[in-house]
This record gives C-alpha cells, structure tokens and sequence, in this order.
C-alpha cells in the first residue's frame, strides 16, 4: 500500500527525524507535513500547511483529507508546567487533531503518536507527565481509527545531518553505544522510529503500544 502521510512537529526534532525517513521511503507517495512554520524541506513528495493555532483546525481542515496515515510528532516538554496547561497541550491539543482527521478521512486512517517510555496507561500514577500521555493513548486507542499504535521511545540517536537535534544530545551521543549496550529497553535511533512507524502503516503490528524493544525490532525487519 502507498502512503499518503501526514506529520505533524516537524520542526522539532523528532518530527524532523521521521519525516527524513518518509521522504526516503519508497513506499510513501506523498507527505503533508502540518506545523506552526515551515521546515526547510523541499522534495517533490512534500507540501507544507502553517497553522497558527493547532486548536483552530478549520482554516486548513480541508486540506487533511485524502491520507492513510498521520505520524503525530508534536509535543512539548512538562518542565516548568502545571497538570492543566501540559494537559492541554498535550491530551486536548493531539485529541482535537485527531478527531479532526477522522472527520476528514473516514476510519481509513492509521494514526501513530508519539508518546515516551514510561506512560502511564493507569492514568493514576505519581508522574504528571506519564499520567497525561496515558489518558491521551487511551483516548486514540478508542477513537476508532483502522487502527492507532503509540510509540514509547526512550532517549533516541539523532540522525547525522538533520537541523534540530537537542543541544543535550550532540554533547551526549558518544555515550549512545555504551548506555544502548547496557539498556536498550531505553535507547533507540531517531531512524529506527521513523521507519516503525513507515512499517505499521503499511502492514499493522500485534500490540498498539510500542516499548523500545518493539521499534527497533520493526525498524531492523527487512521490507517484504
């Protein structure tokens, strides 16, 4: 199956990260990358959509149909915020995107979110942020898409060469090899995520949540 996929976050650096790997796929025949500014990007796959307010959906909602996967990337960190804000950042922002989509697109949509090792699918632990990205899963789980996968990546490797890479992780990549040899339940490749979340759009996956072990796993699996 072709994709025809929408992004979201690429400016930063895991959105960035997945749309390289779209943008080289041969099996992706179109990307619609959806952010606040543009990317930089050109390629004859890509077309770009600037949306001022991710909460003001109707100006471009148009423009959302005719997809089979959304490989949602945005995000903000929970330093330095309260449980409402981050909640509405987070849980409201990603919600409304979606529903927007399946309002677009039918329920013939893959979507993949981009979650973080230690979710709290419990929704009732003692981490703010973990809580959060559990109630926003279960939500995408039940909202009824073909079918929705939450990718729960640890700290990742960025990809040579790609513009928003952390500060923090350039000065500490050199530990990657010997930290990933001690715990890879907890260390995985900007590349690896990209091109798991290519894999279950095309052919699906036993589990919707994907611990690290899970994506590196799919990113290594030749193509059939």
């Amino acid at each position: 199956m072709k994709l025809r996929v929408i992004i979201t976050g690429a400016t930063g650096m895991v959105g960035e990260g997945v749309l390289h790997e779209a943008l080289r796929d041969p099996e992706v025949e179109q990307v619609l990358s959806v952010s606040r500014r543009p990317s930089g990007y050109t390629h004859p796959k890509l077309r770009e959509v600037l949306v001022a307010d991710f909460f003001d959906l109707a100006p471009i909602a148009d423009q959302l149909a005719g997809y089979n996967a959304c490989f949602f990337c945005l995000g903000v960190s929970s330093v330095g915020l309260k449980e409402p804000e981050y909640s509405r950042l987070t849980y409201e922002l990603t919600l409304h995107f979606a529903r927007t989509l399946l309002a677009r697109n039918g329920f013939g949509l893959t979507f993949c979110y981009v979650s973080g090792a230690g979710t709290d699918s419990s929704e009732r632990g003692r981490s703010m942020w973990a809580r959060v990205k559990g109630r926003t899963e279960n939500e995408l789980l039940a909202l009824g898409f073909r079918a929705a996968y939450m990718f729960r990546p640890g700290f990742l490797r960025p990809t040579p060469g790609l513009r928003n890479t952390l500060g923090y992780y350039r000065y500490i990549g050199w530990l990657y090899p010997v930290l990933g040899g001690l715990l890879p339940r907890y260390f995985g490749t900007l590349a690896g995520l990209g091109q798991a979340m290519l894999r279950v759009a095309q052919t699906g996956y036993a589990r919707p949540l994907l611990e690290v072990p899970d994506i590196e796993r799919l990113a290594r699996e030749p193509a059939e």
